[in-house]
């Protein structure tokens, strides 16, 4: 098996620590066996070259052997919320995060990274009751990669999607990264608002409450957008940051959709 991993960027020409800084566009990755690369790669140069946020001047491939065996798990349930507004959507983004073990003073920090309209390429890494951002880069961030899906997990999952209607490239690449992550025992929950202006869902996920998908969390064409890892006060970082970005992990196994829940319907199911 290989992992294929996509970034398209466009030069902005300004300088950051003396080089230059370029605007993310668009990104994808995963594990494929090694027949599906030529349309598995035609497929992402698609994908970047009709993206919302602009046309690229620059796509990277990346295609890597993959030389251990992936580790095997369950997706997440998934769960849509009931939320017709930006305004709820905090709310709700706050009551969730705190009932995962998340400080409140971790989610005001973890919003002003999620809603920044300079978009980091990565993910911050934050810890879940100070607060404190440890990633060792805040341009790049953290990346969770060499992720993926089996072909059998894909198919139950697209036809379980289907039936709730939220069937699409989007919701089940950000299920799988968001499973991955979850996996990690050092991890307590992540939020994620989209860079992209045009969607308007983002989620809040956690081994707790699983994969909460958040519609309305930003206002459409706001361009921000961020994702924020919240890991236990005193892990040991450059464990997690090895776990997220190198070890790989292929979801095999499907968990059920809960179709569109209220806030207390969540809370309810997970009841303390």
């Amino acid at each position: 098996m290989v992992s294929i991993r996509m970034r398209a960027s466009i030069r902005t020409g300004k300088k950051n620590r003396k080089k230059s800084a370029d605007l993310h566009i668009s990104g994808a990755e995963g594990i494929y066996d090694r027949a599906v690369i030529g349309e598995v790669v035609e497929g992402y140069i698609r994908r970047a070259s009709g993206h919302s946020r602009g046309r690229p001047d620059r796509i990277d491939i990346k295609i890597e052997k993959i030389t251990t065996a992936p580790k095997k798990i369950r997706s997440l349930p998934v769960t849509t919320i009931t939320c017709r507004s930006a305004n709820t959507a905090q709310r709700y983004i706050l009551e969730l995060l705190l009932l995962s073990g998340v400080s409140e003073t971790a989610v005001q920090n973890a919003v002003k990274v999620a809603y920044n309209p300079m978009v980091m390429r990565g993910a911050s890494l934050m810890c879940a009751q100070s607060g404190r951002r440890v990633e060792p880069d805040r341009q790049r961030g953290i990346r969770a990669s060499r992720l993926g899906i089996s072909h059998n997990a894909l198919d139950i999952l697209s036809r379980i999607l289907d039936k709730a209607g939220i069937n699409s490239d989007t919701v089940r690449e950000a299920l799988v990264l968001a499973s991955k992550v979850a996996c990690c025992k050092e991890v307590i929950a992540e939020l994620c608002v989209s860079d992209d202006p045009d969607y308007t869902t983002g989620y809040v996920s956690s081994r707790k409450f699983g994969y909460v998908r958040v519609p309305h969390i930003k206002r459409r064409g706001q361009r921000c957008g961020g994702r924020v890892f919240f890991v236990r006060e005193n892990s040991a970082r450059d464990n997690v940051i090895a776990f997220l970005e190198k070890k790989p992990v292929l979801v095999d196994d499907v968990s059920e959709c809960l179709g569109v829940l209220s806030i207390n319907e969540i809370i309810g199911k997970h009841h303390i």
